[in-house]
């Protein structure tokens, strides 16, 4: 069983004796998602790799920065402030961001591993970078960086 799996039940519980409901929210439905994410994969009681509990984080995240983004131009700062707050817990669970340096190296070995001379290799080289970066950097900052790599 993943270590993040093992954490979490803990880490309801403790926000549940704190009665931190921003953080116990948070944490049930990454719960929830992390049981979906099971049952699509076959059966509830599939345990799940690292690797994909670092996608449903990540998924969670990206959901909530899409909240913010519609509670800010509704005009519902109080909403937004709370989405803000549970990307903070969620983040805990993340593991450390690659340094842009780390980035860049990651970047120079997928093309050096895929043989990569063009733009048109893009898919090839985004797929192995993800693979090297195991889930510590922003799809979209990784594409941004291969983009630049590749140019």
């Amino acid at each position: 069983m993943s270590s993040t799996a093992t954490q979490l039940p803990e880490d309801i519980k403790t926000a549940m004796r704190a009665k931190d409901s921003i953080a116990l929210n948070a944490l049930r439905a990454l719960k929830s998602a992390m049981m979906n994410a099971a049952i699509e994969k076959g059966n509830l009681s599939i345990v799940l790799e690292e690797a994909e509990v670092m996608a449903v984080v990540r998924k969670q995240i990206k959901q909530r920065v899409d909240s913010i983004e519609q509670f800010e131009k509704a005009g519902r700062p109080e909403l937004a402030a709370s989405e803000k707050a549970e990307i903070e817990i969620l983040s805990r669970y993340l593991p450390a961001a690659l340094t842009e340096d780390e980035l860049l190296a990651i970047i120079e070995q997928a093309v050096a591993d895929t043989g990569a001379t063009s733009k048109a290799d893009m898919g090839k080289v985004m797929k192995r970078s993800q693979e090297l970066a195991e889930g510590r950097a922003d799809g979209k900052l990784l594409s941004a960086a291969v983009m630049k790599g590749l140019a």
